[in-house]
């Protein structure tokens, strides 16, 4: 099986630009105020702190499903 540049430069091109979108997302996101949403957990201890974004990652979870649903849908 053999892969040409061609297949390789598309492939790294779409890389690129699922990331941009996702980072875009994520700047969003962040001045949306969406960054401490009910059902985060932060444990802090002295110099140590601990985030878990366990509402966000429900929250992009419900929205991916949602949207792969309807792309998908035949």
């Amino acid at each position: 099986m053999s892969v040409g540049f061609e297949s390789i430069g598309r492939l790294l091109i779409g890389g690129a630009l699922v990331l941009l979108v996702l980072g875009g997302l994520f700047l969003l996101l962040g001045r949306l105020g969406m960054d401490r949403l009910p059902g985060d957990l932060v444990f802090r201890r002295g110099n140590f702190t601990a985030y878990f974004p366990i509402g966000l990652m429900i929250l992009l979870s419900i929205v991916g499903t949602v949207v792969l649903n309807i792309l998908l849908r035949r």
